[in-house]
């Protein structure tokens, strides 16, 4: 998985939106894991002030998209939220979100529907799974 971020935004929110994308990539493990992917991905811009006011938007897969389907080459099309957060508000100077030119984003994928017999073994730092 790789996220793309484009600071000025992306296709009809450019210059007015940054823009955040979910992309899968292609790897050793595609013959293990399960296609097409359909869980929730969760982007967090991380507000670094006290208040924590973070940005916080989901999406769910189009399971018929492509960009959801196993990789056929090195990554898929990317998907995402064009309009994640305005640039006007992130330009601001004294912004809670850029602190020392720094900014913070989570990308958080909800698991939830996966098997329970399967999720000790997905959390597991040993890759084998069970026969």
């Amino acid at each position: 998985m790789r996220a793309r971020l484009y600071l000025n935004g992306d296709g009809n929110a450019r210059r007015t939106y940054m823009s955040l994308f979910f992309v899968l990539m292609r790897s050793l493990n595609d013959p293990i894991l399960k296609f097409p992917f359909n869980y929730k991905v969760t982007f967090c811009l991380y507000d670094q002030t006290p208040a924590q006011r973070h940005i916080i938007d989901s999406f769910r897969p189009d399971i018929k998209s492509s960009s959801f389907q196993r990789p056929r080459s090195d990554m898929n099309i990317a998907s995402g939220i064009p309009k994640f957060f305005p640039l006007e508000t992130i330009q601001q100077e004294g912004n809670p979100y850029v602190r020392d030119d720094t900014m913070f984003i989570k990308i958080m994928i909800d698991f939830e529907e996966l098997p329970k017999t399967l999720l000790p073994y997905a959390l597991s730092l040993n890759p084998g799974l069970p026969t």
